[in-house]
């Protein structure tokens, strides 16, 4: 194996810390919002294009509920925590204890307590990353929307200006007890992000 794949290997072994180090502060987070012991399974941590975002849930046309904000900072960026209507009803009902309606649509309280949940958890991946890369990264108040995929990835770009061409997705499950739920987030650095990020790990930026 050669020194670039090393890096390489490297820098993900470093994501994918920063990852678990995020979903720790984001249980603990939740269990003091909901008062009940919540666990999240180790996260699986992968780079891919900013164009396969759709496709990892579900396609473009694929309804999903997101919640999503800009990083500004030291190493500027978007985030998105992405899940299906299916995953926040059950996310409302096993681990906040919500009577929820069937079908896809939410009351304001259930559409107030996910933006509350999703606040708290983009929050806590950010202040980790912040926190483990000494770089200042602030949030801006998060905003949260059911849409198809495309459209509110396409609504980001509206919203945040270009973004960069690579995303860190963070696949997440929390646990309560014998009940599961599944979401991801993406960490979508504008394009000088990434190397202000490895710069402030101490990893090399190239193989020469």
């Amino acid at each position: 194996m050669d020194l670039f794949n090393h890096l390489e290997e490297f820098k993900m072994d470093v994501l994918k810390e920063i990852g678990n180090i995020g979903a720790g502060n984001a249980a603990t987070a939740l269990s003091r919002l909901l008062n009940k012991p919540i666990d999240m399974a180790v996260p699986k941590v992968q780079m891919l294009p900013f164009e396969a975002i759709s496709d990892r849930v579900g396609g473009a046309e694929q309804v999903v509920l997101a919640i999503f904000l800009r990083v500004e900072g030291d190493a500027p960026g978007n985030l998105f925590f992405i899940l299906s209507p299916e995953a926040a009803k059950k996310l409302l009902h096993r681990l906040a204890g919500f009577e929820v309606c069937d079908g896809e649509d939410f009351t304001e309280m259930e559409w107030s307590a996910l933006s509350e949940i999703g606040n708290i958890l983009a929050g806590s991946y950010l202040s980790s990353l912040a926190d483990f890369t000494m770089l200042q990264m602030t949030p801006t108040v998060p905003a949260l929307a059911m849409d198809m995929a495309g459209a509110i990835l396409s609504y980001g770009l509206l919203q945040f200006g270009e973004m960069g061409d690579s995303a860190l997705l963070i696949d997440t499950t929390f646990i309560e007890g014998q009940h599961e739920v599944e979401g991801q987030f993406f960490l979508i650095p504008d394009p000088e992000s990434f190397a202000k990020i490895f710069t402030a790990l101490g990893v090399p930026l190239d193989h020469d």
